[in-house]
């Protein structure tokens, strides 16, 4: 018999829980009807959740009563002296006292972070975390990081990100090939920063080990043309280009929206043109791609974004699952071991 999947989620975090995370997990388990092989250990108030929790289709979970909640608005400082029996702090510390395999938190992402790193430790020889996304392309999804927990990067780090970010990908992705790009100004060689021209150096060297196709550089532009899959950049870098992809896509869906409703002929002209519509709505949904990966500690955090619906909280469901069962954590430690012994070649 399979080993179960344990999945540890704080029903407390983010913008209208429990509600939002219990009929995710219902929308989860709808979903994914073949699948048996998951157990779900539910961290909040118990009176609360076993009210509502009543009216939904849900099975295999415990619940773990924890009365205390992070508040979005606590500095990570405050919430730490607040927040060592809270919902969030006991999912992630599940990790250590009941084997599960990931935690997911659609709390607060500098809280998450803190607390992450204090409770589960970073991977040896890891000096940051990255936090990492998923990110549509023309042939399928990109990984891209860091998004924002590191705004100063240097070569070391990059490279661990290449790595981590491969080890990931594979694992959500085991049928396909990482292929890693430096996010730069431009795709020839000689272009950018001495950091990412040394960067450049080494992953090429990396790229004989096996672990991913060094594709290069690549520029902002192609970064939806699916040409590579694993997007590494600092995290200023990183968040600046996910917030401008985002407000893009709001942009184009919203005056989309508004010149298909103007007048009578476009009305007609959407009712005409429906399945291609929904078609290309569903792929600027943000809530199909929702879940970020803190990548670089002892175990997988899954940050759910606080303001998301049902549905995307679903969704990051689905990233739990699927890096547990790929068994990302060993992919990034088997990864990481061959950076050392590059390093140590050059000795």
């Amino acid at each position: 018999m399979d080993k179960k999947v344990k999945i540890a989620i704080d029903l407390m975090g983010g913008e209208n829980s429990p509600d939002k995370n219990l009929d995710g997990i219902e929308l989860f388990i709808k979903r994914n009807k073949d699948l048996d092989d998951y157990f779900f250990y539910l961290f909040g108030n118990e009176d609360l959740i076993n009210e509502k929790i009543k009216k939904k289709s849900l099975k295999n979970f415990k619940i773990f009563d924890t009365k205390i909640v992070v508040s979005d608005d606590l500095p990570a400082l405050s919430a730490l002296k607040k927040g060592k029996d809270s919902s969030m702090w006991k999912s992630i510390e599940s990790q250590n006292s009941l084997d599960v395999d990931v935690s997911l938190s659609a709390g607060n992402t500098g809280v998450l972070l803190v607390m992450s790193k204090m409770i589960l430790k970073t991977l040896e020889d890891v000096d940051k975390p990255a936090l990492a996304g998923l990110w549509p392309n023309k042939k399928g999804m990109n990984v891209v990081l860091d998004l924002g927990a590191n705004v100063n990067c240097s070569e070391k780090n990059l490279i661990d990100f290449s790595e981590m970010g491969a080890a990931l990908y594979q694992s959500l992705f085991p049928n396909e090939k990482a292929k890693v790009a430096l996010l730069n100004i431009g795709s020839e060689e000689i272009k950018g920063t001495e950091l990412l021209k040394g960067t450049y150096a080494k992953l090429k060297k990396l790229d004989e080990m096996g672990d991913f196709k060094f594709y290069g550089y690549i520029e902002g532009n192609h970064i939806t043309d699916g040409n590579c899959n694993v997007i590494v950049t600092d995290g200023f870098t990183g968040n600046v280009a996910l917030k401008t992809a985002e407000g893009t896509a709001n942009f184009l869906t919203d005056n989309l929206k508004q010149a298909l409703s103007s007048n009578i002929v476009s009305k007609l002209s959407s009712a005409l043109s429906y399945f291609a519509l929904k078609k290309f709505k569903n792929k600027l949904d943000p809530r199909k791609y929702n879940g970020a990966i803190f990548l670089g500690l002892k175990g997988p955090v899954v940050k759910s974004h606080g303001s998301t619906d049902a549905l995307g909280f679903s969704y990051s469901l689905d990233v739990c699952y699927k890096i547990a069962k790929g068994q990302m954590i060993n992919k990034i430690k088997f990864n990481l071991g061959h950076i050392k012994n590059i390093n140590n070649e050059q000795k």
